[in-house]
């Protein structure tokens, strides 16, 4: 229950936060304040900001699902923050326009249309007649089509921060100005002294928002924040003539084969290019030495002749830009991380210790952070799926090599085409590989997880071989259905080891884990599927659970939610005073995955433990001795066959491999990926975590009503709101859908129609090589979910037919086997 004045409390959380984000979000420096930010009736949060001039660019558009909203809200506050705080903004909204000058361009603004429809985010697709009506200064020789976003534009940056300052201000801050955080000291009771020129300061949680300071004041408390400056440079021209005379503003346009943005400024123009990863600069002395003492108005010298090339493409594509006379290059720092995206939340490892860092896209974060922070933070959860911006995402793994590497790549990777499966190669591989990486590196096409190196696939003599992206299918489709066919009737293996592992033990865990999954806990020996959920009933985590001993678990999560899951769980340990303690093990423990009709076979070579069906049971743990290794087995597999996970120490994961390998000659024993293992558990209707499920479904409406057991006796963590909501009903459900396509499969996140309107959206799609049709999960009203219920799924620019089926397309193995000894009895 909150208290009374909570409501005005998140009013003021949510500005300053926003003003916040704002302050730190500089693509370029033209002037610095430095500002810290106490509240007076509640020091909830403590920060040390600092507010950056740039470009200003606002934009509708984002290749995430989610960070569409942060974008949306961002823009429906700026919209409305002057007449809320009677301070001008500044705020031009003339839209802007993607531009297709390739085929393949085409495709990946139809590919980025397919996943919008079903967001409140204004976008279109226009023809090269369109963009020549809304920016006639265009050269269309090589225009084939535009995206474009009604309400982008830009921002004054300074006015938008005097306006978020006015409006914290009126809702009860206190702002002090100039303010260095030289100290950041926990207390025993999870609260935080931050020492100022002010005095100290006792504050609930504290928020690092610090720009490329956040390094530094990260180390404070001993973190290593992968936060880089990079060099971002613009161009300001004189009054050009012909933009004078226009009569309406221009749209923003954003060049994506000459890698560059452009807009109006005034009666001229401003453009600012993103240059190869092989010309641009990274400010590393700062990450070695730190933010020079006193650094705040500088900027960096600038360099036209690094951008030269990108400078010629824009006076191609505008030509009155060559004629018109640049008065201004700024260069000054944008902070980076490794792959671009910001990291916001609470961080593991330090009580209410949370971080709004690394936000290379510039201002239009500002406000939809400061909205996502401050519910956060008022509620106890967040108020939508955000993981790909957790800053768990990283570890120790993330090296200053590795992070300056990424960085390199990500600043120039601004407007490659964002492709479906995308893979990064820079700072490949980190020091986190499995026991049979070197074994299996140059016979597969590696995909990277939380910084482990996994096959997606793997190649065959003929096979045409390497990272082929593409909107449609590749040369990744026939090998996959091969290794899915492999696990259909022989057997193969699979590297697992990017799992998060984490051992629970003490007296109070079998308590602990009660209380944070729905599930009841499973019996020594046995394994089960459970889920963490939030207040509000929603899905935070899905986690395999197996009870070694008796009060000693091993837990298994996915392995981008290593210390997402880590951090909660520690989270609820300290809230509720337990006895427990719970390890991260994940890098001690390889994990190898045997699946198919013959795995037991291959496996009874090896080992005198009694691997019959009788014996060794669906979902059943023992330690085992597999060709001289003592590890853990586990009967269960994500394939939906025969299947068992191997839990072996990392050191003897290459024998125990090697081992199986030979024992399977006979058998046909292969490796497969995690492409084939995709498609496989879409066929047997395995939902995954991510995708069916997540902090923006309740396990309820996602299928999973047998894993929630509302009846078990410990309260568990959104318990009584799934009460609730099965009180009320449910608005929409998951359903189990087929289509009719050629050569495109889903993905996931595509539009689903029914008579012109928008009517869900999926979740995860492939193609399902046993039943030689492409399928998906969606979620759909529950009116429209009945088996035989007839919609369109949007890619690509067209609408395929699809159907609402039974799930699944294909019974799992203990369900077959069960059918079978039934038929037999």
């Amino acid at each position: 229950t909150l208290r009374p004045h909570s409501r005005y409390l998140h009013f003021v959380i949510y500005r300053l936060i926003k003003l916040l984000i704002l302050c730190i979000c500089a693509r370029n420096i033209s002037s610095v304040v430095s500002v810290s930010i106490y509240m007076t009736m509640s020091p909830l949060l403590s920060v040390h900001v600092y507010c950056l001039f740039q470009a200003g660019l606002t934009t509708y558009y984002h290749p995430g699902i989610n960070l569409k909203k942060v974008h949306y809200h961002s823009i429906k506050l700026y919209e409305s923050l002057e007449a809320e705080t009677g301070q001008a903004v500044g705020f031009h909204q003339p839209g802007s326009i993607r531009i297709a000058s390739t085929p393949v361009r085409v495709d990946e603004l139809k590919y980025q249309m397919a996943r919008t429809h079903w967001h409140p985010t204004p976008q279109w697709l226009i023809t090269p007649e369109k963009i020549k009506e809304l920016f006639p200064l265009l050269n269309m020789d090589k225009v084939l089509a535009g995206l474009y976003n009604p309400g982008d534009g830009h921002i004054d940056p300074y006015s938008l921060t005097m306006a978020l300052a006015a409006g914290a201000r009126m809702y009860g801050a206190q702002i002090y100005n100039p303010a260095l955080v030289s100290g950041l000291t926990p207390t025993s009771d999870g609260k935080w002294d931050v020492q100022t020129p002010y005095g100290t300061i006792r504050a609930n949680r504290i928020v690092n928002a610090t720009g490329f300071w956040a390094r530094e004041v990260g180390q404070q408390i001993g973190f290593e924040h992968p936060t880089i400056p990079v060099h971002h440079q613009y161009v300001v021209t004189a009054t050009v003539p012909e933009v004078k005379a226009l009569k309406a503003e221009l749209p923003v346009i954003r060049d994506l084969e000459g890698s560059y943005y452009l807009r109006q400024e005034r009666d001229g123009l401003l453009f600012g290019p993103y240059e190869r990863e092989e010309k641009m600069v990274l400010q590393d002395s700062w990450v070695r030495d730190g933010v020079p003492p006193g650094f705040g108005k500088e900027l960096f010298e600038s360099d036209l002749d690094r951008i030269m090339h990108h400078v010629e493409m824009a006076m191609e594509m505008v030509p009155v830009l060559k004629n018109a006379d640049i008065i201004n290059i700024v260069s000054g720092p944008i902070t980076y991380t490794p792959d671009l995206l910001p990291m916001v939340g609470p961080h593991q490892g330090a009580r209410s210790y949370w971080t709004a860092i690394g936000f290379g896209y510039g201002v239009i974060h500002a406000g939809g952070i400061g909205k996502f922070l401050s519910d956060w933070i008022v509620t106890g959860e967040p108020p939508y799926d955000l993981i790909e911006c957790d800053p768990n995402r990283y570890g120790k793994w993330t090296t200053v090599p590795y992070m300056c590497a990424k960085a390199r790549e990500s600043y120039g990777f601004n407007n490659v085409v964002g492709y479906p499966k995308e893979e990064r190669f820079a700072g490949r591989p980190t020091n986190r590989t499995s026991g049979v990486y070197e074994l299996l590196k140059g016979k597969a096409s590696m995909g990277f997880h939380a910084g482990w190196e996994q096959p997606h696939w793997f190649y065959k003599p003929g096979d045409n071989v390497g990272y082929k992206p593409s909107f449609r299918r590749t040369n990744w489709f026939g090998p996959v259905g091969r290794e899915c066919k492999l696990v259909m009737e022989k057997v193969g293996v699979i590297d697992l080891t990017p799992f998060g592992k984490f051992m629970v033990k003490g007296k109070d865990s079998h308590k602990l884990l009660d209380r944070l999954f729905a599930n009841t806990m499973p019996k020594v020996g046995l394994t089960n599927i459970s889920h963490m959920l939030t207040p509000t009933g929603r899905v935070y985590a899905e986690v395999t659970i197996t009870q070694l001993t008796p009060g000693e678990f091993l837990l298994i999560t996915g392995s981008g939610s290593e210390l997402h899951d880590l951090r909660w769980m520690e989270e609820e340990v300290v809230e509720g005073a337990y006895d427990v303690d719970i390890s991260n093990v994940t890098e001690d423990i390889g994990v190898l995955g045997v699946a198919g009709p013959k795995a037991r076979d291959v496996l009874q070579k090896l080992t005198q433990e009694d691997m019959s069906d009788a014996s060794f049971k669906f979902l059943h743990c023992k330690p085992i001795q597999l060709g001289g290794v003592n590890l853990r087995a586990i009967r269960i597999s994500y394939t939906g066959e025969l299947g068992w996970e191997l839990y072996i120490p990392h050191k003897d994961m290459a024998a125990v491999y090697q081992a199986i390998m030979a024992a399977g000659e006979d058998e046909g024993i292969d490796n497969f990926g995690t492409y084939a293992m995709s498609s496989l558990r879409l066929e047997k209707g395995f939902r995954g975590w991510g995708a069916e499920m997540n902090c923006d479904t309740n396990p309820l409406e996602a299928g999973l009503d047998y894993f929630i057991k509302l009846n078990k006796h410990a309260d568990f963590i959104g318990k009584a709101a799934l009460q609730e909501i099965k009180a009320k009903g449910l608005k929409r459900k998951l359903s189990y859908i087929t289509m009719d396509t050629d050569d495109v499969d889903p993905e996931g996140n595509e539009t689903i129609w029914l008579n012109g309107k928008v009517v869900g959206n999926t979740t995860s799609g492939a193609y399902s090589y046993t039943t030689q049709q492409s399928l998906a999960f969606a979620y759909l009203p529950v009116e429209l979910c009945s088996v035989g219920q007839k919609v369109e799924v949007e890619m690509l620019g067209r609408k395929y037919p699809a159907m609402v089926v039974q799930e699944p397309l294909v019974l799992t193995e203990p369900t077959r086997t069960r059918l079978q000894k039934k038929s037999k009895a």
